[in-house]
């Protein structure tokens, strides 16, 4: 009866302590001095080493009981002091719908978006296919498939990201066009556009280390420098307008041969001269010309049966046009305040 008693006595004295602990720093508290190393509870588990042996039993039993209740007693107030908190913390932070609510910034497609779409769109409805391919990629498939053998001068004009001596980041879209003529060779007509990322060592108002392409190419029975020029004209009026004037410009890449570099006339000043086009008026958008006979055969076409066309321009650029983008570095930088002047309702 005595044990009964002690026991009865620990419980009202753990229930005493219990009412007034506001904190779970203070329940820890009470918590290690019943059931801690020196706790209550602790201090009668070590007595029974002094309990005879015929009563060890029943003392065993005492002290699951006892350990039983306080646990369940700690927990329970533990549960409790969760539940106060929360109540406290749902009424600080409940929210009064009576006050007017913050402007929710809304997202917008992006420039850069809009004009692959657009071309995408523009190019298969001329029965082109869209093609992607990686953009880590065989020096193989980067320089040499396209004409440029190891030492020739023009990979210096390229600046390319090395990996390795193999791989590297792809300096233009062209290894994606050898990949997909390597693997439907001999078959015509091939038309395809591909766009992309691709990197070179450049950074400055209208040239970027990091920008997008739009490489197409086409292959077939007697393709001619006449189509690439329609093609062009074509592409350039429908993205930027019906009076944009187009200018080609005889020039030298390796892959082709005639090759040419297009103009269009400049978006800031309408041809007048600016600091923009330099004062000439125009500004280059990309490159192109007829696909180089050694092109061809080292991707599998016979170049006594078949030619093509090849042209590259800079998606980046045209978007600084279409959208009137003094510097080509505005467009990766992610500024909220430059993104939202492309409003949802601008793309429909």
């Amino acid at each position: 009866m005595e044990e009964y008693m002690e026991r009865e006595d620990i419980i009202k004295k753990l229930e005493s302590d219990l009412e007034s602990i506001k904190t779970k720093n203070d329940l820890q508290t009470i918590k290690a001095s019943y059931l801690g190393k020196n706790g209550i509870v602790t201090n009668l588990s070590l007595k029974m080493k002094e309990i005879p042996n015929e009563e060890k039993k029943e003392y065993g039993k005492f002290l699951n009981l006892i350990k039983e209740e306080v646990t369940t007693k700690l927990n329970d107030k533990e549960q409790e002091l969760d539940k106060m908190l929360l109540d406290m913390k749902l009424n600080n932070e409940k929210i009064d719908i009576t006050l007017p609510s913050r402007r929710s910034l809304k997202g917008s497609i992006h420039p850069m978006t809009r004009i692959v779409e657009e071309l995408e769109d523009l190019f298969v409805s001329m029965g082109y296919d869209v093609i992607s391919g990686p953009e880590i990629d065989t020096d193989m498939n980067s320089f040499t498939k396209l004409n440029l053998p190891e030492g020739h001068p023009a990979r210096d004009a390229q600046d390319t990201f090395y990996l390795d001596k193999d791989y590297l980041l792809r300096p233009h879209t062209s290894p994606a066009q050898v990949r997909t003529m390597e693997a439907n060779k001999d078959k015509t007509p091939l038309r395809i556009v591909c766009p992309g990322k691709v990197y070179r060592r450049d950074d400055d108002a209208t040239h970027s280390h990091q920008f997008m392409q739009f490489e197409g190419l086409v292959i077939g029975e007697d393709i001619s420098l006449a189509d690439l020029k329609g093609t062009l004209e074509l592409f350039a009026k429908k993205l930027l307008g019906e009076k944009t004037n187009v200018r080609f410009r005889p020039s030298y890449f390796p892959f082709t041969e005639p090759s040419c570099e297009v103009d269009v006339t400049c978006f800031k000043c309408g041809g007048k001269g600016c600091s923009l086009c330099k004062q000439t008026g125009w500004i280059e958008v990309l490159g192109a010309g007829v696909v180089h006979p050694n092109v061809l055969r080292m991707s599998g076409y016979d170049p006594e049966k078949y030619t093509g066309f090849a042209f590259g321009p800079g998606i980046d650029r045209f978007a600084m046009f279409k959208y009137g983008i003094t510097d080509i570095r505005q467009i990766y930088t992610n500024d909220i305040r430059f993104l939202e002047q492309f409003d949802r309702k601008d793309v429909d």
